[in-house]
């Protein structure tokens, strides 16, 4: 199967050089790597242009900073291959572990893999303790709603075959992105699994964007695309 890496981006510039180059070197050889850069300012769209667009498949520049989720669908509407995943653009994921967490897709069990940080015996950064309460609360409530038993559902690491995007209309221009898409995969029902993965967490001071106002919205969102939608 064909794999599209959809890398969203907002002010990486001191890591996008790196992540590109990690899911380049990825072992997953059949794929193409998608970046849309979310109107970034600090200097990430010169070293796209200088250093990357001739590296990748596509750069999507947006004209004004609307947040991942925006991005993502127009990552979304470009991709060609048979499964898509998400790659965020700091050096948090690792990209080689990609076909650990195709494995369920590839082998027809699943529609819908999610890489949770939470389970299995890989390495994990230790950070904040907030954010895994945090986290913890969330996907909780997620669960509650959906009847889904995810470990991870903040996660950054999706992965979907096309028919499952194709079928899902993103309406979130943020981090509700992660809540809206859980609740409406359950609502069609399809095979979801979740795989082990490796976290290197950052600092704020490192580059971390989210913060508690995107778990107010979260907690919004999995009521509103639950109930309402």
């Amino acid at each position: 199967m064909k794999l599209s890496v959809i890398i969203p981006c907002y002010n990486e510039k001191d890591t996008i050089v790196d992540i590109v180059n990690a899911v380049l070197s990825s072992t997953y050889q059949n794929k193409e790597i998608i970046i849309v850069d979310d109107h970034s300012t600090d200097g990430t769209r010169e070293i796209l242009k200088a250093k990357i667009e001739n590296k990748v498949s596509r750069v999507i520049y947006k004209n004004k900073n609307e947040g991942k989720g925006a991005a993502l669908r127009s990552g979304f509407e470009t991709f060609t291959g048979d499964v898509v995943i998400i790659q965020d653009a700091d050096l948090e994921y690792d990209p080689n572990e990609y076909e650990k967490i195709l494995a369920p897709i590839l082998t027809d069990k699943a529609e819908v893999v999610y890489g949770s940080r939470f389970m299995g015996g890989d390495a994990h950064r230790v950070v904040y303790f907030w954010h895994r309460l945090g986290n913890g609360i969330l996907t909780f409530f997620s669960n509650l709603m959906t009847n889904l038993n995810l470990t991870d559902m903040e996660t950054c690491y999706k992965a979907f075959k096309r028919e499952v995007i194709e079928s899902i209309k993103i309406k979130e221009n943020r981090f509700g992105f992660e809540p809206e898409i859980t609740a409406k995969i359950a609502r069609k029902k399809f095979r979801v699994y979740e795989v082990g993965i490796s976290y290197y967490g950052r600092t704020y001071e490192e580059g971390k964007k989210v913060g508690w106002k995107d778990g107010i919205r979260a907690i919004y969102c999995i009521i509103k695309y639950r109930l309402m939608e």
